[in-house]
């Protein structure tokens, strides 16, 4: 059976909704964040040197990485569910989906998490000038990016319902983090209709409802 080591408000709930939707049997082992850091707990590291989250054991089996755990559920235990077929066109362009999220979407939005943190919790003799640097940081760079990434999944969302076109797939599902994520910090609103309507899509699928059960909060949802 797939355990996934699931921590609170993290990246880890598109595995328990993947799972969810593929109706698989599976066992959910929560962690906690420290309450100071909002960082992974030490215990994780006991299933994986890196200790973060998400990561499954399936049997004697750990994998680590949403994309490669997505990748991972979804061909061994899939039966052809969530993904087109493997060596066709539209396998590639899901394969894409699955490395985008985490590798082009989500940095500018991880970015402006820490610029946000830095402008905040800067010491109080240094903070005019810390948060002079974040927001010109956050003007030139980081709201460029953003708004780069978010036009170019806007006109994706324009010519069909899902990102591999009239079928959700995996690929909706791992998307899903950095949009939620971007519509709670970045500014993902009302002049992205496409995406703020696929957020609230997702947000009403009965396995999305039944993953959040099982992994309790999450403050994105």
């Amino acid at each position: 059976m797939i355990t996934v080591h699931h921590l609170e408000n993290s990246r880890s709930q598109r595995v328990l909704w993947l799972l969810e939707e593929l109706e698989l049997d599976y066992r959910v082992e929560r962690y906690e964040r420290d309450a100071k850091t909002m960082l992974a707990p030490a215990a994780l590291k006991k299933v994986h040197p890196l200790g973060k989250s998400p990561v499954i054991t399936d049997h004697e089996r750990t994998v680590a990485e949403t994309g490669l755990i997505v990748d991972y559920i979804v061909r061994k235990h899939g039966n052809g569910r969530l993904a087109p077929e493997v060596g066709s066109e539209a396998h590639l362009q899901y394969e894409y989906w699955l490395h985008y999220a985490e590798a082009s979407l989500m940095p500018p939005l991880l970015l402006q998490l820490i610029f946000d943190t830095v402008e905040k919790k800067s010491p109080f003799v240094v903070r005019p000038i810390a948060k002079g640097i974040s927001r010109q940081v956050k003007k030139q760079f980081i709201h460029p990016q953003q708004t780069l990434h978010f036009d170019f999944l806007e006109n994706e969302l324009r010519r069909q319902p899902w990102f591999l076109g009239e079928e959700f797939s995996a690929a909706d599902i791992m998307l899903s983090f950095p949009l939620e994520a971007a519509m709670s910090r970045a500014g993902l609103g009302e002049h992205y209709p496409k995406l703020t309507q696929f957020v609230s899509t997702i947000h009403q699928r009965p396995a999305y409802r039944r993953a959040l059960d099982k992994g309790g909060p999450y403050a994105y949802a």
